[in-house]
Order: structure tokens, then sequence, then C-alpha cells
């Protein structure tokens, strides 16, 4: 039955559960980025973009009356989606049935110089760029949130020594607040990409058909300045001190590999957190925050799996797979355009910024409460200290008048037979108490050679200065975008 009606009726008969809905925009994306890129958003600027058009054909002397630009002041919040799915449905083109439906709302002195001159992509893609733009500034205010969250962790754990890891496998110590400036840095380089790419993207600008601004030239009897100086305003009005350059009928394609590549590089940064915070879960040692009333598994009711941080990787994974796809669509327009780009570009461009946003919204989430457990890090730490410890026994015995190679060769001996207990027997590391009974060993295995502080190097040392000369001064800069950003996430 629903097969047959018009689309407009049958959007009206089914509710919202019965229509297909990205999760993206539903579950994981905060309100502020979906609204940033929905229909109403979209519809508002384009009738911004209208408006200033006008008013600066207005201004540089074309007759567009004043009750013209007032009326479309008066009524530009005024959008009946039902009625321009009509419109588009008679005229099969999604523009102007925007273009009908404000010259509609806005009357008849409005309805005569509504997109004079203009060209679809003069609303379509200046209003991108636009919410590009806004969508970078709304991932700062995530990112500016999520580094201060990792700034007060750094700073309160700079001296828990931790095992560090290469390969998986324990390597020399670090600390646990060390750990987290590798994370930090990694978004400190993606903060400034994007601020530098916000500040880099031009609006389109009023360009024409094909770019050479033709229709413009023809409205003003051929006044070159005019023209320059209508693309200025233009501009201006939307917030852009440029305009690109030159353009075909679009703003260049190529934009769009910098913006979603710009977006994968983040999702990688949060992904990269989000990897080894697992792992530390599986250790025990940090945990992600976990609810009071939260269940970790349906089946065991003992687990608490890491949701929030299998989560980012998983939508991280997916916003790195869209990567490409600008580049195909960029190196396949034929000369000023071809349409083959719009329907690929709805979804990819704003699915890579929902999704980088909700990954950005689990980091504030988790960043925010995450639970140290140094009973279990120094626990682990025994496990594997002795080992570490075997270079600096051998070199107090040297150090003392004894052979270096009788003391390494028994170290080595009794290094083998403990790991060999350890791993057929499932026994705790014995090697300190295999040392100690050692005559040649014993008085070099001190409280001192088993200090974890002994072996964390400068790490606390580079946390300090890392806040101090890297995390302080970029959040400064970024000053405008503190506390403006609560994270709020649905299971």
């Amino acid at each position: 039955m629903f097969a047959r009606l018009p689309t407009v009726i049958l959007r009206a008969l089914m509710s919202a559960s019965e229509v297909y809905r990205s999760p993206l925009g539903t579950r994981y994306a905060t309100s502020a980025m979906v609204s940033n890129f929905g229909d109403t958003r979209r519809v508002r600027l384009w009738r911004e973009l209208w408006i200033a058009l006008a008013e600066a054909e207005k201004e540089l002397g074309l007759p567009i009356p004043d009750e013209a630009v007032t009326a479309m002041r008066a009524h530009i919040d005024e959008v009946d989606f039902e009625r321009v799915a009509e419109l588009e449905a008679k005229f099969r083109h999604d523009v102007m049935a925007h273009v009908h439906h404000f010259g509609e709302t806005a009357g008849d002195a409005a309805e005569k110089v509504i997109h004079l001159g203009a060209t679809s992509c003069f609303v379509a893609d200046n209003a991108e760029l636009v919410m590009i733009r806004d969508g970078i500034e709304l991932l700062l205010d995530r990112l500016h949130c999520v580094m201060e969250q990792l700034k007060a962790f750094a700073v309160e754990h700079r001296e828990q020594a931790t095992l560090a890891y290469t390969h998986f496998q324990p390597a020399q110590l670090t600390t646990v607040g060390k750990r987290a400036t590798l994370w930090m840095q990694d978004l400190a380089y993606d903060m400034e990409s994007l601020q530098a790419l916000a500040r880099r993207l031009p609006l389109r600008g009023v360009k024409g058909t094909t770019g050479t601004q033709a229709s413009f030239l023809a409205l003003f009897d051929g006044d070159h300045d005019k023209v320059r100086m209508l693309d200025d305003k233009v501009a201006a009005a939307m917030g852009f001190s440029k305009t690109v350059p030159v353009s075909g009928q679009t703003y260049p394609r190529k934009f769009d590999t910098w913006v979603i590549s710009a977006l994968a590089d983040l999702a990688g940064s949060a992904a990269k957190f989000g990897s080894d915070l697992r792992l530390l879960c599986h250790k025990r040692e940090v945990e992600e925050p976990f609810g009071k009333n939260q269940i970790g598994s349906s089946a065991m009711a003992y687990k608490r799996n890491p949701m929030k941080s299998e989560r980012i990787c998983s939508l991280a994974r997916f916003v790195q797979s869209l990567a490409a796809n600008p580049m195909g669509t960029h190196a396949n327009q034929w000369f000023e355009r071809t349409l083959d780009d719009s329907a690929n570009r709805r979804l990819v461009i704003t699915e890579a910024f929902l999704a980088t946003d909700g990954i950005m919204n689990l980091l504030a989430d988790v960043t925010e409460a995450m639970v140290v457990y140094p009973a279990v890090i120094e626990a682990n730490l025994k496990e594997e200290l002795p080992f570490m410890a075997t270079e600096n026994v051998i070199m107090r015995g040297a150090k003392a008048g004894l052979s270096r190679q009788d003391l390494h060769e028994r170290v080595r001996v009794h290094s083998h037979a403990a790991a060999k207990v350890m791993k057929e027997e499932g026994r705790p590391n014995d090697l300190l108490a295999r040392m100690r009974a050692d005559d040649a060993l014993s008085a070099h295995v001190t409280d001192a050679v088993i200090d974890p502080g002994m072996y964390v190097g400068r790490a606390p040392q580079q946390v300090d200065e890392f806040i101090n000369g890297v995390v302080d001064p970029l959040l400064e800069q970024f000053s405008a975008h503190a506390g403006r950003f609560a994270p709020r996430v649905r299971v």
C-alpha cells in the first residue's frame, strides 16, 4: 500500500521509527553537529546567501527595492519542507524548489530578485563551506575539552611508574602521565592542523555558472570593479576574508580532500588512544569510566568491557575509510564541473563530520574520569622490574671490583631460570631472591636498585616541560573554545 503513495504523503504517514535514520545522527554525534549539517541549517544558509547577494547587488547599484530585502529577512525562517518536496517533485531540482518556496513566503518583490545572476552552486557550495568551517570549530571545542582533561590526568600521574611496552612486550619503564603526553601530542598537532585548515578555506563566492562571472558582468553593464566588489561583499557577509581566486562552477573539490584527510588524522589520534586504553583495561591498570548501573555483558555479569574505547576505534575506522573517497571525486571532475560528485558528497562530508564528532564526544567522556589502579600497576611492575634491574646490579658489582663477565654470566643463568619457572609453572618472578642468594650478587641487590623511580628517566620532567611548553600555550591560543563543550554519551 505504502509503495503507491506520493513521497510527500508517505513521509507524513511514516513515523520516525519506520524511517531509516543514520545512527551517526541519532546515536553518536552531538546535537550541535547534527544541527550544523541538518536540512534546516542548510536552507537557512541558502537564504542568508540570497539575502547577502541581494543586499550587495543593491549596494552596488542594481534596482533592488528595499521592501524585497526586508521581506526576505522577515521570512527567512519560514520553511515548509513538505511544500518544498512538492515543488522538487514538480521541477526535479532541489535548489529551484527552494527558490520558488522562498519567493512564495517572502512575496512578489522578493521573488523577483532571489537568486539574481546566481547558479545553484552559489548557495550549495558556499553553504557547505560555511558548514565545514563551523563543523571544524565544533571539533576544536571538543579537542580543547579533551586536552584540558588529559592535561589534568598527566599532571596527577606524572610520577606513577608503569611498564612501558615495545611490540607489546615489557620494555623500560615510563610513567602513566608521560604516556598521556603521547596521546596529547597527537591531538595537539590535530588542533593546529584543523585551525590552519579553517583559516585556509575560502568561500566560493559569486562566480557564476562556469566560474567566469559572466552573468554578474552583464548585470553591472561590464563593470569589472563592481563584480569584484560583489564577490568581496558576499564573502564578508558570510564571515570569510577571501574567496577562491578562480573556479569552475563549483569550489575546487580538492578542498574536500583536505577536510576529510584532516578528520581522518584526528580519528587516527583518537583511535591510538582508544587502542592503548583497551590494552590497559586488559592489564587492569587503567579503565574508562564505568557507570554504577552499567552492564558490561548481557551474559557475563562480571564484565567491564571498554565499550567506549572500542566505539572510538570503530568509528575511527569508518572515518579513515572515507579519506580516499574525495580524492576520487576531485580527480574525476570534468572541466568546469560534472554532477557525479553531488550524491557522493552529500554522504561523505556529512557522515565524516558526524562520525568524527561522535568520536570526540566519546573521547571527552572517557578522558573526563579515567580510573587508575596503582596497586595493579605496581604488581605488574614487580613481575618485570627484576629483569630490568639486572644491568644496574652488574654495574654496581663491576664498580666494586668484580669481574663484569662473571657477574653477567651469573645474572644470565638466574634470569633464565626465573623466566622458566614463570612460564612453565606459572609462579611469580623470583629473580631477586635468586640474586640475593648468590654471594657475588647479593650485596648489589639493594632497595635503590629495585626502586621503580630509578628507571623512568626524565618522564616526570618531560610531563612538566610538555605541559608548560606545549599544552598551556596551545590551550591559551585556543581559549575561545574553553568551556564550550561537555560530553554527553548515549550508550
